[in-house]
């Protein structure tokens, strides 16, 4: 008998520490159905391409439409270009792409969205068309709902594919009262959070004719006062032939400041920095 208790309480451990989870992923085409009257016909009462469209930043998305004339039957894009555009919410275009047909499905097409196309657009909703235009420059407008409406919902995201951060530009400098060889930048958050204590930072001076020396300063205090002790990490001096000049440098810090000892307007463009 306790042979028998201790084999099954045995065999439960094994099987308790080789248990996996499964997690599912799905390999689906993203597919919207859009209606053309171009008969003039009138729609049947229901939506069609009101489902929002996902996409997302950092990766290649491909949106599939598959086009049908008022009667529901799908529709031959012989004859036509199928046209994409999207529009933010100031109604600026941002988007504009060429569908490209189905050589085995009549009506259904393509739409590539490519990792440049979403590269500036930054997180949001953009309202979309789709529409059809003959080779004399025609146009054929399909619409969104039976109520005749032609703009769809589609969201970008980069929740997927967060992709590198934006830098902190440095533009302006102001001169230190009293001193007529220094001018700093402001106060720069360096961080230290996100950093270990082998923190990396990268900074890239754009000049044009700038002559004197560019300092990197940082300080370990907590907020910035009169008395905040700032101690120099770097110190690059340029002839004024140099136009983009790269740094990187270590370490863990609160603050981060630049010091110029010649006046930097209209020769230090800008100063990018990323923790």
């Amino acid at each position: 008998m306790y042979g028998k208790f201790f084999s099954i309480s045995f065999k439960s451990m094994i099987s308790y520490k080789y248990s996996m989870q499964l997690t599912p992923r799905y390999l689906v085409n993203n597919r919207t159905t859009a209606v053309a009257n171009d008969a003039g016909f009138i729609t049947e009462y229901r939506p069609v391409y009101t489902r929002q469209l996902q996409v997302y930043r950092g990766i290649e998305n491909k949106v599939e439409f598959k086009l049908l004339n008022a009667d529901q039957k799908a529709k031959s894009l012989t004859g036509y270009t199928a046209r994409f555009v999207a529009f933010d919410e100031k109604k600026n275009l941002v988007i504009e792409t060429v569908g490209v047909p189905n050589s085995s499905i009549t009506g259904l097409f393509t739409v590539t969205l490519t990792e440049s196309d979403l590269i500036n657009i930054e997180d949001q909703f953009l309202k979309y068309n789709v529409y059809l235009e003959t080779a004399a420059g025609e146009k054929t407008i399909t619409y969104s709902s039976a109520h005749f409406e032609n703009s769809g919902t589609m969201k970008v995201s980069s929740e997927a594919f967060p992709g590198a951060k934006e830098s902190i530009s440095v533009t302006s400098f102001t001169k230190t009262p009293g001193q007529s060889d220094e001018w700093l930048s402001n106060n720069i958050d360096a961080e230290p959070e996100i950093n270990g204590n082998t923190a990396l930072h990268t900074a890239v001076y754009y000049t044009t004719g700038y002559v004197g020396n560019i300092e990197i300063q940082a300080t370990l205090d907590n907020g910035i006062t009169n008395s905040t002790a700032w101690t120099t990490i770097s110190t690059t001096t340029f002839t004024g032939s140099e136009t983009i000049t790269p740094l990187n440098f270590n370490g863990v810090y609160t603050y981060i400041r630049f010091k110029t000892d010649a006046d930097p307007a209209s020769t230090v463009t800008k100063i990018l920095l990323r923790n």
